[in-house]
């Protein structure tokens, strides 16, 4: 029976032209770690794609691939993972990986941490641990998890990294020709007012298009009802993220009193996070592999199923490995509505991977191989960084 026999943490940084979310603001600069404070809701962001991979190799010699956030601090993750995790992971049995994913986390519950860098890193090993279950069955991830309901996932257009509204608009338009009919655009980068950048793409887009926004925590309940109020007649699909994440009742009360569906998650880390955010709570959840890891994405895809929630999986940056991930379990959730496509991201990064996955009509093609169905190409290598 294979068992883990070592645990390998890496920094992937992939630089861009043009950084996440769009062109930067006339206030907004670059600090010197090479990160940016978008004024739009005051996080921080890099100016380049970067996440962490890890590789967990068996005692037979079998590998498995896993990726969480590295967006910002990725050290901080990989300390977590080399100083706190792979000792405890080494000497398990890959297919216990529910189990394993219970411990690791059970190791700082006590602690507080029930978030952030601690289960971000928990993510990284639940993906290549799950990775190598579907290795040593010889069949792809979502044959494990149930019934392949999509046998391509559909998605919709993430982003209009445009510097002015003309532009933005311009963008999504040759976009809606190319076949897109979904799309979402930032607040954080709506300089020149969300309403009126909602007015402006539903005028070009015409009826048919859906049209989201991201409000990126930007608000107060009254606030956000009251900008809801104003966007309304020009019908989004959805407005994500009205509220802080921590003001759980503002979130509730948006919730309930919104004439528009809500959709809320990309930050939530857990099936128990989650349970106590949804009476009431978003009509779309928005599970981030990236956080969750597959074990925690399926968990939260029940409580939806439960409530009859839509599921529209979030995808951040990365080199596609969790994106993979994201996609076999998507597969499986009769409840899936849409799974976002990070263009600015995915459309050059999913070339690092060795995979047939990809993106095509408005859909993602699932991945066929055993396990996730993607690893790296050496030329990912090229942008890697061991972490010992």
């Amino acid at each position: 029976m294979s068992r883990v026999a070592s645990v390998e943490t890496f920094i992937v940084t992939v630089p861009r032209d043009t950084p996440y979310l769009g062109p930067l603001a006339a206030d907004e600069r670059v600090n010197a770690r090479g990160y940016v404070v978008r004024k739009g809701n005051g996080t921080i962001y890099p100016i380049v794609d970067r996440s962490i991979v890890v590789r967990i190799t068996t005692d037979d010699g079998m590998v498995g691939w896993g990726e969480t956030y590295g967006i910002c601090a990725p050290r901080a993750t990989c300390e977590i993972i080399n100083d706190l995790l792979a000792p405890v992971t080494i000497g398990a049995n890959p297919c216990d990986v529910e189990q394993i994913w219970d411990e690791l986390y059970g190791l700082m519950r006590v602690r507080g941490c029930s978030g952030g860098f601690h289960v971000d890193a928990i993510a990284a090993i639940d993906i290549a641990l799950w990775d190598l279950y579907g290795k040593l069955r010889g069949m792809p991830i979502r044959h494990l998890l149930g019934t392949t309901v999509h046998t391509a996932v559909p998605g919709y257009l993430s982003g209009l990294p445009a510097a002015t509204l003309r532009e933005r608009v311009a963008f999504a338009v040759d976009n809606y020709v190319a076949g897109h009919r979904a799309f979402k655009f930032a607040a954080v980068v709506s300089h020149e007012g969300i309403v009126e950048e909602m007015a402006a793409l539903r005028g070009a887009l015409g009826a048919d298009a859906q049209i989201m926004v991201d409000l990126h925590w930007k608000f107060t309940a009254e606030q956000a009802l009251a900008l809801i109020a104003e966007l309304a007649p020009y019908r989004p699909h959805f407005v994500e993220a009205p509220v802080k994440p921590e003001d759980h009742a503002g979130l509730a009360r948006v919730a309930r009193e919104s004439a528009v569906p809500i959709a809320a998650g990309e930050e939530w880390y857990t099936a128990y996070e989650v349970r106590n955010r949804l009476e009431p709570g978003p009509a779309v959840l928005q599970p981030e592999m990236g956080h969750t890891g597959i074990t925690q994405f399926r968990r939260i895809a029940v409580l939806a199923a439960e409530r009859s929630l839509a599921i529209a999986p979030h995808a951040t940056i990365g080199t596609g490995l969790f994106l993979a991930a994201s996609l076999q379990v998507s597969a499986t959730l009769p409840h899936l509505w849409k799974h976002e496509w990070q263009h600015s991201v995915f459309a050059r990064n999913l070339r690092l991977l060795d995979s047939d996955m990809g993106y095509t009509d408005g859909a993602y093609l699932l991945p066929s191989a055993p396990g996730l169905g993607a690893a790296p190409r050496a030329r990912l290598w090229g942008f890697a960084e061991r972490v010992a």
